[in-house]
């Protein structure tokens, strides 16, 4: 009896070390709970374009999975990063050496989404940025085993917006640029397309982050004489500039606003007459079809407004990390990352998305124009959508960019390749 009674203890034994190593490497659910972590601006600057509406979303996410996959619960916490680096870093450290998180999502500040991507490639943390803008993400910055870029980046609204009002023959430019990674990439980008169609760049001028006063900083675009005055800022920045450009009279001496990172929480803020006529590239229209406006109402019920396009990604990426952790079977990052790379991205957000070698999601984009006060039937109707950029040219593509490990991956057959799913055929030239 002794020793049966050891055997079978030695047995149990060994198959708990075979099931810790199974965990250890990669296999099942770790902790019995798939736990997501939300790392956005809830007080700051873009709050009203991220904040308490991208939680919502995620949790509308989970509960469109049913709370749980195969019998494990899925959890949400959150955390305000206030715009600071180390800040959310430390939150990020937090989460991944003692609460376990399977994924992070947000950043909604470039500068935080950077640091974010490098601490969860370190930890071995699946990571999706739905907020901050800079291509580095995918490009000198690029963790693509762990870290995915889901929105929209600086490559895809200038390509919207910069390449379509220098095509209207807006062929001088003055940038007024917030003065952090996220602003100065979105210059650079949108400078470079307006050179490569024909225009030129007269002036720049950096402005501090955030900033309420944007007198002189006008003053010296009007004083520039270009024909356009690109704003590359965001959230409240973008909506004191506006506001105080129509005093200044821009507009009206014949100048053009063009606003490189325009959100439907900025126009619902500055108002129709203050924003009317503003071009603008947009990964998301709540409007721009059925599957858009059924989903956005189910969240305008639960919040009390349309989503920004930052939080219908938010929605999405949740949505898809969620599907594919069910289909991989784990929660392991790398594992549930290669998975997405092999899926199509089709929900209420993305048109034709595919998330690529580099970790960018590449989808359709909307060029949009600001609707008349005249022309919109009520709250929250306010784009008129111009066309549709297919994603292949909106973005820039693995070729021209600098993530060497995605290039590699595509030399050598790995998963994804260019497409990012077997069945589509093609890479984004």
């Amino acid at each position: 009896m002794k020793l049966t009674k050891t055997l079978l203890l030695t047995g149990a034994a060994s198959m708990l070390a075979l099931s810790a190593n199974a965990q250890d490497s990669g296999s099942g659910i770790s902790d019995d709970t798939i736990k997501i972590g939300l790392i956005a601006d809830m007080s700051g600057p873009y709050s009203a374009l991220d904040g308490a509406g991208s939680e919502a979303a995620i949790r509308m996410a989970i509960e469109e999975m049913g709370g749980e996959i195969d019998g494990k619960k899925i959890t949400l916490q959150t955390a305000d990063h206030q715009s600071k680096a180390d800040i959310g870093s430390n939150i990020a450290r937090q989460w991944a050496d003692q609460d376990n998180i399977d994924l992070i999502l947000g950043g909604a500040n470039s500068g935080v989404g950077i640091a974010l991507q490098e601490i969860t490639s370190e930890k071995g943390v699946a990571y999706i940025n739905n907020g901050g803008a800079t291509n580095a993400l995918t490009n000198e910055n690029c963790a693509p085993e762990t870290g995915l870029h889901w929105t929209y980046d600086t490559d895809a609204l200038a390509n919207g917006t910069a390449v379509a009002m220098v095509k209207e023959g807006n062929q001088s430019w003055f940038f007024i640029t917030a003065d952090y990674t996220f602003g100065h990439n979105l210059k650079n980008t949108a400078a470079n397309a307006v050179q490569e169609n024909g225009g030129e760049v007269v002036g720049e001028v950096s402005a501090p982050f955030p900033t309420q006063d944007f007198s002189s900083f006008l003053l010296q675009a009007q004083g520039s004489g270009a024909q356009v005055v690109g704003l590359a800022n965001a959230g409240t920045d973008t909506q004191n500039a506006v506001k105080q450009a129509q005093e200044f009279g821009l507009t009206q001496a014949g100048q053009k606003l063009a606003s490189l990172l325009l959100f439907i929480t900025d126009v619902d803020a500055l108002g129709l007459d203050a924003a009317q006529g503003l071009t603008l590239t947009t990964g998301f229209y709540w409007d721009q079809d059925d599957k858009a406006r059924e989903w956005s109402a189910k969240y305008e019920e639960r919040t009390g407004a349309k989503p920004s396009m930052v939080q219908a990604g938010m929605y999405s990426s949740a949505l898809n990390y969620l599907k594919a952790v069910k289909e991989a079977g784990t929660d392991d990052a790398k594992k549930v990352v290669a998975q997405l790379k092999t899926m199509p991205i089709e929900d209420a957000f993305a048109r034709n998305g595919k998330v690529r070698a580099d970790g960018l999601m590449e989808h359709d984009m909307f060029l949009a124009q600001v609707k008349t006060p005249e022309e919109s039937s009520g709250k929250w109707d306010y784009y008129n959508i111009i066309r549709t950029i297919p994603g292949a040219d909106a973005f820039q593509s693995i070729e021209d960019g600098k993530c060497e490990a995605a290039k590699t991956a595509m030399a050598e057959g790995g998963a994804s390749g260019a497409s990012g799913t077997e069945s589509t055929s093609g890479q984004a030239q």
